[in-house]
């Protein structure tokens, strides 16, 4: 069982949702970014995505983007990155690291390189956004055998038609992303997400975590409430960008996720 089926089984037997963070690796800068990242469990972080920085992040709106450019510019780079997770393990062995990015990093590196620095360092899956079920053989199959989770994304134009090669190869959670478009564009409506998780929920007995769009703790709870947890990312990174010190974006971190698990 991976840490990523370990932590939704606890959630689970604790009639609990889950808080899924995303932050960008090494935004603003490596030092900064370790200790958000090393903080995001106390605030009640179930599950850390890992933004891989990545020079042509096309499925990201603008908060993201320049977060990654921000990140490329302190010179983050993808041993870094590996070595920030290595660093969270020195004193967390429970929490689900999560890497999100762009298939190119990885390729570049070797696939099977790649999987084994991952799994050394102490990730426990991969979203990667680039990468459609026909590519399955690319770096999907490999990852779960290496005992990485890969984790898909289904949108509000992904049909009943295609649902089922979406989540054919898919382990850990399925990400629904509740609107159509970019990262942090408009906001999610739970009337609106909790037909689509259902849909889903019909096809898999995976979790299905919900993102794209939350900004305030009562939306984390009413996405929560329908789906199993609620993803933030461009918000949290937003405060970043603002240069907000770190223990202010650990107490808003805080704050959605006790929305969400008041769901």
């Amino acid at each position: 069982m991976s840490r990523i089926d370990a932590k939704f089984a606890k959630l689970k037997a604790e009639g609990k949702k889950a808080f899924v963070a995303y932050v960008m690796a090494g935004d603003p800068d490596y030092d900064t970014s370790l200790e958000i990242v090393k903080g995001l469990p106390a605030a009640g972080v179930d599950v850390i995505e890992l933004g891989m920085p990545f020079t042509d992040p096309m499925a990201d709106g603008p908060t993201i983007q320049l977060a990654g450019q921000r990140a490329l510019e302190g010179g983050q780079t993808l041993d870094k990155t590996l070595q920030m997770v290595r660093e969270l393990r020195k004193t967390d062995q429970e929490t689900p690291v999560v890497m999100m990015g762009y298939y190119n990093p990885i390729y570049s590196r070797g696939v099977d390189t790649f999987l084994a620095q991952a799994q050394e360092a102490g990730i426990d899956g991969l979203i990667v956004v680039d990468l459609p079920p026909e590519e399955d053989e690319e770096l999907c199959i490999p990852a779960q055998k290496a005992g990485l989770n890969f984790i898909r994304l289904a949108t509000p134009t992904t049909d009943d038609k295609r649902l089922p090669k979406v989540l054919q190869n898919t382990s850990g959670f399925v990400y629904y992303v509740s609107i159509t478009g970019i990262t942090g564009a408009a906001e999610a409506q739970a009337g609106d997400v909790g037909p689509e998780v259902a849909r889903i929920k019909s096809q898999t007995d995976l979790p299905v975590i919900v993102g794209f769009g939350i900004k305030t703790p009562e939306a984390a709870e009413q996405i929560a409430s329908v789906a199993d947890g609620a993803v933030v990312g461009s918000a949290i990174v937003k405060l970043v960008q603002e240069k907000r010190p770190v223990p202010d974006i650990l107490a808003y971190v805080k704050s959605l996720a006790d929305g969400a698990h008041r769901a």
